[in-house]
């Protein structure tokens, strides 16, 4: 089991966060959350 996190974001990024998940692409805000971050860990790899 994953450790649980807790984090604060305002309600435009929440909104932006939701709308993929209705649409299916994600599960649940869990899940679109760490994608983004390993995206985001990636794209930084990639340039340095």
């Amino acid at each position: 089991m994953k450790p649980m996190l807790s984090i604060s974001v305002s309600l435009d990024t929440l909104k932006k966060i939701e709308d993929p998940i209705r649409e299916g692409r994600f599960r649940n805000k869990s899940h679109a959350l760490e994608r983004a971050f390993l995206k985001l860990l990636e794209i930084e790899n990639e340039r340095s």
